[in-house]
């Protein structure tokens, strides 16, 4: 047996984070920058496609907010992110404003499953399908490609609602000249000027029931897909891939929100069921959290000052994975875990909430 726990603020272990000093803010758009950041020492080791999760104090508030890294490990010297602002948003108004080299800004080290193996002797047609601020993991993605695997080629299908929204438009058109015949970029615009000759209006189940079929037949290539943008252009894409028959251990998808993780937590709300108690073993310790019915394991924890890995909290990220020992827990969302990781019996705290009273987990 082990004591219920109610440490104070300053008896429980803090997270590390890696403080990252801002070296270049270079304007994309009227409301996106990219945030490019000197290597720490050792140099910060990410994938094409993970994320950074940057941790700021608003009004001594502990605030997180994660953003895809837009930059190659491969090709580009200094690690970056790009930010896109949302109305009301308190951190990307505060990065499009307020942030300025030699600024240094503490970091989560990289996660994400939004990535694959490169290697020179594949033979691959990455399609790359982005909507919006969703071209920044494709950023590293496409350039590691390019870098590594002479004998693969891209397809860049990114929509977006006009000229002036492209985001990274001068660097996708010089790589595409740079490697010509092995990227190709295709534009659609939702809401474009008169003098716009590319694509126009939504990006349509047939327009990419098109493009997918295309790559689908070419049989000197194996295609790998990467989706990521809004919810309409990823669940448009991954009907078509179902329709096709496209295996899945070829398909990878982000995505920036989940309408599941919120309608759940709305639902949760009000809700009157049995308060649990949960086991988290964490950095060779033991508590004991009580989760109500109307929070997660994740809010739980964080309410009773135990400091439990967290990023998104939308079951999208990975930071609060955990693997289940004991017990049953339910997840609002799972799409941030493979088939592989479910199978495996991890659970993301953020939206998981005790079934049993049994329930344990481990927190690597």
């Amino acid at each position: 047996m082990f004591n219920l726990f109610k440490k104070k603020k300053e008896e429980v272990k803090k997270p590390t984070y890696l403080p990252l000093k801002v070296r270049e803010v270079v304007k994309e758009t009227a409301d996106t920058v990219s945030i490019y950041f000197e290597q720490p020492e050792p140099y910060l080791d990410y994938k094409p496609g993970q994320f950074l999760t940057l941790v700021i104090d608003f009004e001594g508030k502990e605030q997180r907010r994660s953003y895809s890294l837009c930059t190659s490990p491969y090709v580009d010297p200094f690690p970056g992110i790009s930010v896109k602002r949302v109305p009301g948003g308190l951190f990307s108004n505060f990065l499009n404003e307020k942030i300025h080299p030699g600024k240094t800004i503490n970091v989560l080290k990289p996660l994400g499953n939004f990535t694959t193996d490169f290697h020179s002797k594949n033979q691959k047609h990455f399609f790359l399908i982005a909507g919006g601020s969703g071209i920044t993991p494709m950023m590293g993605i496409l350039k590691s490609v390019l870098a590594n695997e002479p004998k693969s080629k891209v397809t860049l299908l990114y929509a977006s609602r006009h000229e002036e929204h492209i985001i990274f438009k001068k660097e996708l058109a010089e790589l595409e000249a740079k490697h010509e015949g092995k990227l190709k970029v295709i534009h659609n615009l939702s809401q474009p000027t008169d003098s716009w000759t590319g694509l126009k209006g939504r990006l349509s189940l047939e327009k990419l029931a098109e493009f997918i079929k295309g790559a689908e037949s070419e049989t000197e290539f194996e295609s790998e897909y990467f989706i990521c943008g809004p919810e309409g252009i990823l669940e448009n894409s991954l009907v078509v891939l179902e329709q096709l028959g496209v295996n899945k251990d070829r398909i990878h998808k982000e995505s920036f929100y989940s309408a599941a993780a919120e309608a759940a937590h709305e639902a949760n709300a009000s809700n009157t069921g049995l308060t649990r108690d949960v086991k988290i073993l964490m950095e060779g310790e033991e508590y004991m959290i009580s989760v109500s019915p109307d929070k997660t394991i994740l809010e739980a924890g964080l309410n009773q000052d135990l400091n439990m890995p967290y990023s998104c909290q939308s079951g999208l990220c990975t930071a609060c994975r955990g693997k289940l020992i004991s017990g049953q827990v339910k997840m609002d969302e799972d799409d941030g875990l493979s088939e592989k990781e479910i199978n495996e019996g991890y659970v993301l705290c953020c939206v998981g909430r005790p079934l049993t009273d049994d329930v344990q987990i481990s927190i690597e």
